[in-house]
């Protein structure tokens, strides 16, 4: 029988969506809540675009980092709340800009398109889950995102494969990895989860 123990949902659901790694979280932690999550995510969001657009994605040097770097101006925000009337606005802003630049990437070093699809479906479907489990009052547990590496991290290692001009590898890796991170944790936790869900139930029944 599996066993797992699921957290508290948060006050602000949003936050959790955000799937934020350790860089961003360190950020957060500098500002203590203090930034609005919305503006730095729309400014990194179009900095990003202005980069790929120019062809930053396609290069071997250094400057293949611009765009995970633009967007870790989101980092400072993960702290907040996130209890604003647009800040819903920020996961999808995150996701936008994380898929294009990893697609971007992929396309400008001959990835083979089937790779990049593979390494975009780890992402969709771990986001995905996180949403259906939230819907559930299932909240994911603190450890998977830094284990995930974040939407942050996981820009910096595709840029990283990009410096050293192993994009392709780097794309092999990291479908593996999260293919199967994701898909361990996600089936231990819903075979976990009808046990809670019926405890929920009986909860509301005798209130």
């Amino acid at each position: 029988m599996v066993s797992v123990h699921m957290a508290p949902v948060p006050r602000s659901a949003v936050v959790a969506y955000r799937d934020d790694g350790v860089p961003s979280r360190a950020m957060g932690a500098l500002v203590a809540g203090q930034l609005p999550p919305l503006p730095p995510a729309i400014v990194g969001m179009f900095v990003t675009g202005v980069l790929l657009l120019v062809g930053v994605a396609g290069t071997d040097g250094p400057a293949v980092f611009a765009p995970a770097v633009a967007l870790l101006l989101a980092g400072p925000g993960s702290s907040h709340p996130h209890d604003g009337r647009l800040d819903w606005l920020v996961p999808p802003i995150l996701r936008l800009t994380e898929y294009g630049f990893v697609a971007s990437v992929g396309f400008a070093h001959d990835v083979p398109p089937w790779l990049i699809l593979l390494l975009l479906g780890a992402m969709a479907f771990h986001h995905y889950d996180v949403v259906y489990r939230l819907r559930q009052r299932v909240y994911p547990p603190a450890w998977l995102a830094t284990s995930g590496l974040g939407w942050d991290g996981r820009m910096l290692l595709v840029a990283l494969g990009g410096l050293a001009g192993q994009v392709t590898l780097m794309f092999v890796l990291l479908s593996l990895y999260l293919w199967c991170l994701f898909c361990w944790e996600s089936i231990t936790c819903w075979l976990a989860a009808p046990r809670f869900g019926m405890d929920a139930a009986d909860l509301g029944a005798h209130d």
